[in-house]
């Protein structure tokens, strides 16, 4: 398919003409729940601007954003650090600068996309420069991407954000799986991290007083809204329950979501849907997701260039990750973090970060049609 002078996977564009449809749809619905009347049409501007993005993206080409990638890193990093001192507290967590008559601008958003070129980056020249690398060459590497990694995860963790930390720790793992190096370090990776969570998680059932007194009481709140998951229990939750399960088979009808529950437009946006849309409708959008998701891993196995690899590979995981884990915390499988659903839930930072990786996506796709033609 032709967009402009250049040839994109159809269903990629269709799949993201649907989100859009849904996303302002039942953005419109959450937007009666809690009574804020402009956030549809501040969600259709968000999508044009970042489809403007996209053409932007197109023109200028992913080579730009590789060849610039450790300038990128740095500005980003240093954003993180400046909100930490600058930011706009909202419910305790500094994640946003306030821009008059604009709104909020969230910078982990983009780091997301920048670590995932930067990693691709390192990578691909690892590869490169190292056709058969040693386990003392791996072991460097390794500890080199998580230095790289841990500088933004640390400022984000202090703002704090521990969704979008834990996205970034799924990225790594990751893009270092699909790189080629020995399985041997993801095993002794897993071993060390489930010891710490199990340390952790020993302490915080053994005494809550020790707990706060060695990690403070901020980290025991965000550990004690994670474990509320597991007997259902919180007022979000279960009205969200209460919502999505009473839509039945085909639900109320759009703008008709039957009972409140707190942020309906971003991390509970899909109860909003299912309400709306009954089982149903759910099952097409889980459908439409998979389908997209599909034809990137279909798009990561098709591309001969090795940092396209990478760069899908990390998209891939992060897109899988929320996609899972806002659904399947809507619907009480999975602890409450604050995910938003990739294209549907509303914000303006998450939704244009979304379209700069959808110009990446589109890149690569024009490469790998025009290589098969």
């Amino acid at each position: 398919m032709r967009l402009k002078n250049y040839r994109v996977d159809k269903w990629l564009i269709i799949c993201v003409f649907l989100f859009f449809l849904i996303s302002v749809l039942t953005i419109g619905s959450a937007q009666r729940l809690i009574g804020v009347p402009d956030l549809m049409k501040r969600q259709i501007i968000w999508y044009l601007v970042g489809f403007g993005l996209i053409f932007i993206i197109m023109k200028i080409k992913n080579e730009f954003f590789i060849k610039y990638t450790w300038i990128l890193y740095i500005i980003g990093v240093l954003l993180l650090a400046l909100l930490l001192i600058f930011g706009t507290p909202v419910n305790g967590a500094k994640c946003w600068f306030s821009i008059p008559h604009i709104g909020t601008f969230q910078p982990s958003e983009f780091m997301k996309i920048i670590l995932i070129v930067t990693l691709a980056n390192m990578i691909n020249k690892f590869n490169n420069d190292n056709p058969d690398p040693s386990c003392f060459d791996e072991f460097k590497f390794i500890l080199k991407v998580l230095f790289v990694v841990m500088i933004p995860s640390g400022l984000t963790f202090l703002q704090p954000d521990t969704g979008v930390v834990l996205i970034y720790l799924l990225i790594t793992f990751i893009m270092l799986f699909i790189s080629g190096i020995r399985y041997r370090w993801f095993i002794i990776a897993i071993s060390v991290l489930g010891l710490a969570i199990g340390s952790v998680v020993f302490v915080y059932f053994y005494s809550q007083d020790m707990f706060i007194n060695i990690f403070g009481t901020s980290f025991f709140l965000r550990v004690d809204r994670l474990l509320d998951w597991s007997n259902s229990s919180g007022y979000q939750l279960e009205n969200g329950l209460s919502a999505i399960g009473s839509g039945g088979l085909f639900g109320y009808g759009l703008n008709n979501t039957p009972i409140y529950f707190p942020e309906p437009q971003t991390d509970f946006i899909f109860a909003v849907y299912a309400s709306n849309f009954g089982f149903i409708g759910s099952i097409v959008l889980i459908v439409l997701i998979c389908l997209f998701d599909i034809k990137l891993i279909s798009l990561a196995i098709k591309t001969s260039n090795s940092i396209n690899k990478y760069i899908i590979g990390g998209i891939i995981g992060m897109l899988i990750y929320q996609q899972v884990q806002n659904i399947g915390m809507t619907i009480g499988l999975l602890p409450i973090t604050g995910i938003t659903l990739p294209f549907i839930s509303y914000g303006g930072s998450s939704l244009l970060s979304y379209m700069l990786m959808l110009g990446f996506i589109f890149n690569i796709s024009n490469e790998v049609i025009r290589e098969n033609k």
